[in-house]
């Protein structure tokens, strides 16, 4: 412990050393001295450690302004207020408010010509239908803005907001009733709609002129304004090539889970269950919130294998031919290499189509049909004793002559051999080697694609990819997913 003390000692340097009355070593020369007793050397080091803590203490360092600011409750507290980003894109935000001037304009101009002889009690809009506008659309994705809720949720509460008018004198009370009764009422109904809860302050406080109306005030103006608003949007949402209503949708154009069996996949029925547990309401409709987990769980499984490129599955020494190949040569080629299709290149080698073995049999059983075939007429049977006019004809020697001859100079004409280009695909879906093989599946699944060329930098044939690759491929980024072991160069095959 001492020689521990005494090497410590030794090695601080002499402007750091302290001074103690009690102490003889406290000049430098005396602590480095080598007759200095050892404690009064550990005497100095415990110092030195003491007087360091201590000025850390007397002058500690402030903290950052942003690291203070977010220590007050209050100011946490007020941050959660700070809206979200908002995710929908600037197209669809011109075309929402479009659409509010465009329903808006409509269910003015419709209330103006029905109510044209009537007394100008009747207000041509009322404020709630601007709230309804903005739902229907803005968000007209949500629940709340289907037209069963705008329809129904004005109905409701303007009723329940005329008698919550005519029988409590006191119009807080009325006001506040209404509303309270016009919500239970649109959960009753499944019809909740927030500007429905206007239209029941608005049977309550909205005058003198309101009041007179009475029941009348259910249909016009809130029934009238409602079923313009609504026709306007659903005429302005055709047009603009957007759905609406959201309805229901039929199994069939549901997403379909990954594998019923998966871990991570789910079922309807997890959801609606995870649904029936929420304590509060949610503004989203269960088939969109369906499609969106399933979208997502789409993208993680894709994500996985964008490790794995086209350059490491396919295969490399690939078989090619050219536009001036002849079928049968082409045709050698395939049962020579045992492969199922040939990209067909030019001069430089680029890709310019590709060949099959069912467009090369196709082409050869078309070349070995013969040019004439014997007339059926000629073979049908005859009653005994009447001979058809073509065959008496045939009968004549000069005739049978003359048509020996043509036979036998249309076997000996030289018919010129079809070649690739007569026969092979033009219209050819290729990919980059850097491609993830996650973007092979839409090719093979959906196109009907069983060969898939490869290309590189400079457009030129790299390599080809099968079928059979691909699940190799599937197979080894979900088995290996950190294993990067070079690949054997393979000849494409079936």
């Amino acid at each position: 412990m001492r020689a521990r003390f005494s090497d410590a000692a030794q090695s601080l340097p002499a402007h750091h050393l302290p001074r103690f009355p009690s102490c003889p070593a406290s000049t430098p020369s005396t602590a480095r001295s080598a007759h200095t007793p050892i404690h009064h050397r550990a005497q100095i080091y415990i110092a030195l450690t003491y007087n360091h803590e201590n000025a850390a203490l007397a002058h500690p360092q402030p903290d950052p302004p942003q690291r203070t600011l977010a220590r007050l409750p209050v100011l946490r507290w007020l941050s959660t207020f700070a809206p979200p980003p908002v995710a929908v894109r600037w197209p669809e935000r011109v075309r929402a408010c479009l659409g509010a001037l465009v329903g808006i304009a409509c269910t003015g101009v419709v209330m103006h010509l029905l109510l044209g002889a009537h007394p100008a009690s009747i207000p041509l809009l009322v404020a709630p239908m601007g709230a309804s506008a903005v739902l229907l659309f803005a968000v007209p994705a949500s629940p709340l803005a289907q037209p069963w809720s705008i329809i129904g949720g004005n109905l409701v509460s303007a009723t329940l907001g005329v008698i919550c008018a005519r029988w409590i004198p006191d119009p807080l009370i009325a006001a506040s009733f209404a509303v309270a009764l016009a919500i239970t009422g649109m959960f009753a109904l499944r019809c909740v709609h927030p500007p429905s809860g206007a239209v029941a302050l608005t049977a309550v406080l909205g005058g003198h002129d309101i009041r007179a109306l009475g029941f009348g005030f259910v249909v016009s103006p809130i029934l009238l304004q409602s079923i313009a608003l609504l026709g306007a949007a659903l005429v302005y949402h055709a047009l603009t090539g957007h759905r609406y209503p959201h309805a229901n949708r039929s199994d069939a154009a549901k997403p379909k889970p990954l594998s019923p069996a998966s871990p991570a996949s789910f079922t309807r029925g997890d959801l609606d269950a995870v649904l029936r547990r929420q304590r509060e309401l949610l503004d989203i409709d269960p088939d969109d919130l369906e499609t969106l987990l399933r979208e997502v769980q789409l993208q993680a499984y894709a994500r996985t294998f964008t490790e794995l490129r086209c350059a490491d599955i396919m295969s490399n020494q690939v078989v090619s031919v050219t536009a001036h190949t002849q079928i049968k040569a082409a045709s050698d080629i395939l049962k020579r290499h045992r492969v199922k299709a040939l990209p067909v290149t030019d001069a430089a080698h680029h890709l310019i189509g590709i060949v099959t073995r069912a467009d090369l049999i196709g082409a050869a059983a078309h070349d070995a049909t013969p040019a004439s075939v014997t007339s059926r007429k000629s073979r049908t049977r005859r009653k005994p004793g009447k001979v058809g006019p073509n065959l008496a004809a045939r009968r004549h020697p000069l005739l049978r002559l003359t048509i020996r001859v043509r036979r036998w100079l249309r076997r000996g004409a030289a018919t010129p051999a079809r070649t690739v280009e007569d026969v092979m695909t033009t219209h050819v879906h290729s990919v980059s080697a850097a491609t993830p093989i996650a973007e092979l599946v839409p090719l093979f699944a959906h196109h009907g694609h069983h060969h898939i060329p490869v290309l590189d930098r400079d457009r030129q044939i790299a390599g080809m990819v099968t079928q059979a690759d691909l699940i190799a491929g599937l197979y080894r980024q979900a088995h290996q997913p950190r294993t990067s072991q070079p690949q054997q160069p393979q000849q494409h095959s079936a």
